[in-house]
């Protein structure tokens, strides 16, 4: 049964627009359509339809939404094609970080490990060319609205424990990418099921091996944690070697040493129980 945020959602997105279409089929498209291989393949091979269109006027990497059939299923999906490289820039909070990096293959990597550490909390993304451009191609994610439209919306959910609990895991984990948008609540949405996945990891990565100050928390997702412990190296380095440099992945590695260390203080301060949930 949904509680109340996913029957307030439902309606005003029916009403704004924003969110699921009917593009599925029949039945309403909620949250991320496909999963796994089964995604992959529909994002690598089925063919696009109609015109791309532009949906956030925000946005300064010129992200567009196409539409994508496969003959069985029609689905929408994100497509960004953004390389660059910042002297200097300026996130919405106000800091200012030199030499910032903004790709699309960002986008793959962090699909990529998300997968590595079986969280599903970032959409199928794979790369594509689309038209002459080589970019990411990540499912849009249907029936949605953004985190910053929740806050300002005053929606909560019945079970905000378990809320907030989806909230830190994606900020641990926007911790282990350096994430240096992180404070940019427009890539975290929430679909009417009340899942939040995390979009948008384009700016992630940093090759600074420090962890972001701006992402602490005494408390901390357990089954995180547990993938972290069981991450391999070898695999993780040939899995996204084609989409980050090398002083990238030495760095997120670094930084799952650093949050485990983190989380192994906070153990012994105040226990595992109010440490780990």
């Amino acid at each position: 049964m949904k509680n109340l945020i996913g029957v307030t959602l439902c309606i005003l997105l029916s009403v704004t627009g924003a969110g699921a279409q009917e593009v599925g089929g029949p039945d309403a498209v909620v949250g991320v359509p496909l999963r796994g291989e089964e995604a992959v393949a529909f994002l690598r091979d089925a063919e696009v339809v109609g015109e791309p269109e532009s949906f956030d006027e925000a946005a300064i990497t010129g992200p567009v939404r196409v539409t994508l059939n496969d003959g069985s299923g029609t689905y929408r999906a994100v497509f960004k094609h953004e390389e660059t490289r910042y002297p200097e820039f300026r996130f919405s909070d106000g800091r200012e970080v030199e030499h910032a990096r903004d790709s699309w293959r960002h986008e793959i990597a962090a699909y990529q490990l998300d997968q590595m550490l079986g969280l599903d909390i970032v959409p199928p993304c794979v790369e594509r060319k689309i038209g002459s451009r080589t970019g990411s191609l990540c499912f849009w994610v249907e029936g949605s609205m953004t985190e910053a439209e929740r806050r300002e919306r005053g929606l909560r959910s019945s079970d905000h424990v378990a809320y907030k609990g989806q909230l830190r895991e994606i900020e641990l984990f926007q911790q282990l990418i350096a994430d240096l948008d992180y404070s940019d609540l427009r890539n975290l949405v929430v679909d009417e099921d009340l899942q939040i996945h995390k979009v948008d990891s384009s700016m992630a990565f940093d090759p600074d091996p420090d962890l972001l100050t701006g992402l602490y928390s005494s408390r901390m997702s357990r089954r995180l944690i547990r993938a972290l412990e069981a991450l391999d190296k070898k695999e993780m380095n040939e899995t996204l070697k084609p989409w980050l440099h090398k002083d990238q992945i030495g760095s997120l590695w670094e930084r799952k040493k650093r949050i485990l260390k983190r989380a192994q203080q906070l153990i012994a301060d105040y226990g595992e129980e109010r440490t780990l949930y």
